[in-house]
């Protein structure tokens, strides 16, 4: 099943996409629940989903992300793709003492929740604070049922479902602060979407295949099989201390062809357009614009 959030008439709603792409309005089954409303009471309100007939379908829907407005910060892994890691200890941005060598635990950080934003929305360039604007295509998994101390071969039977993160970094900042919160976490730099799409629909994850382009040339191309950490291994390590809770979202790393890892790098500017795919997920299409005005 693929659940959208759209806009109408300046609301958000909830739709369901049926099998030729049209938005079915969900509000006359749903009411106002969210996303995560819907995740929270699965067992109950996934049937009636499923049931739900003659629903009404949407002109022209403007897709928000899945989860507008995440109830805690994303979850997210780095270096979780051989080829990436090395890449990257190539680039200059790693650590100087180790560069390019494998993690021997996964590597997670977070990214604040105004960093998500719609799947055709443009990314806030920050032209101000950073020079280095790079692009990172990723499964996301979004959990459904909560918990803490989750064994991995238990994992899976948490995962909700699935949607792409286009994991947008700041390498400067990343780099200069020696930590990664600041430089992934500015507004925008999670385009999220277009759908949200049920676990059973997609089935054995190491089957997806993760993509992306800049401008209409091919960037990133590499299976999910090809995690150095896999998803009950990420579950695992995260819920060890950490209750997971139902909604939370984990990005679970990107592949080689990010900007960093050509010589010379070749970051984003403003008028780029960057498209993040995964098999059976959609596309992310996303525009990098100037830095918007804050207030003062």
């Amino acid at each position: 099943m693929k659940l959208v959030t759209f806009t109408d008439s300046g609301r958000a709603a909830l739709g369901r996409v049926d099998d030729e792409g049209q938005v079915r309005d969900l509000r006359s089954v749903l009411g106002d629940r969210t996303l995560l409303d819907v995740i929270d009471g699965w067992d109950q309100l996934g049937p009636v989903i499923e049931s739900a007939s003659g629903l009404p379908s949407v002109a022209s829907p403007r897709l928000l992300a899945p989860i507008p407005q995440p109830r805690r910060n994303l979850f997210a892994v780095g270096k979780n793709y051989r080829d990436h890691v090395q890449e990257f200890g190539r680039s200059g941005y790693d650590q100087p003492e180790r560069p390019g060598a494998l993690p021997t635990v996964p590597v997670v950080f977070s990214k604040f929740p105004t960093t998500v934003t719609g799947p055709y929305d443009e990314i806030d360039s920050h032209l101000t604070l950073t020079s280095d604007l790079d692009y990172e295509a990723e499964l996301a998994v979004i959990i459904g049922r909560g918990g803490r101390g989750i064994h991995r071969n238990q994992a899976m039977d948490h995962v909700w479902g699935y949607t792409i993160i286009n994991d947008v970094t700041a390498r400067d900042l990343q780099r200069d602060h020696q930590q990664w919160l600041l430089g992934k976490s500015l507004d925008t730099f999670a385009p999220m979407g277009p759908w949200a799409v049920t676990a059973d629909e997609i089935g054995p994850p190491e089957r997806l295949m993760v993509s992306s382009t800049v401008n209409g040339e091919p960037r990133q191309k590499a299976p999910v099989t090809d995690l150095i950490f896999d998803i009950p291994h990420l579950i695992s390590t995260i819920s060890a201390g950490i209750t997971l809770q139902s909604g939370d979202i984990i990005a679970t790393g990107t592949p080689a062809g990010v900007g960093l890892g050509f010589s010379p790098p070749r970051f984003l500017k403003p008028g780029d357009v960057v498209e993040c795919a995964i098999t059976g997920l959609g596309a992310l299409r996303n525009t990098v614009s100037p830095p918007k005005e804050t207030a003062q």
